[in-house]
């Protein structure tokens, strides 16, 4: 059974930091996909990514939900909860 996500209500309408992930921006590096914090608008490279930028960003602020910036892409993930939303 799927777990339920107990952090809906921290969502918010964020206007994105970047059109890239922020930080690798900033350091000259690449990455090889997307998310952005539904609770803050940071904009941070995925977990395939080597900087795994949008974790860091979970970990230093505790957002917990976060969705794909990748066209085509319709899909959230809360860090907490460990689940889609």
């Amino acid at each position: 059974m799927n777990q339920l996500c107990t952090h809906l209500n921290q969502i918010h309408q964020v206007t994105p930091s970047a059109s890239g992930c922020e930080a690798c921006l900033a350091m000259g590096d690449r990455w090889v996909h997307l998310r952005l914090c539904l609770i803050c608008g940071h904009v941070g490279c995925c977990d395939s990514s080597k900087n795994k930028h949008a974790t860091q960003h979970f970990h230093a602020t505790q957002h917990a939900i976060v969705e794909s910036f990748e066209p085509g892409e319709d899909w959230r993930w809360c860090y907490i909860d460990n689940t889609f939303v």
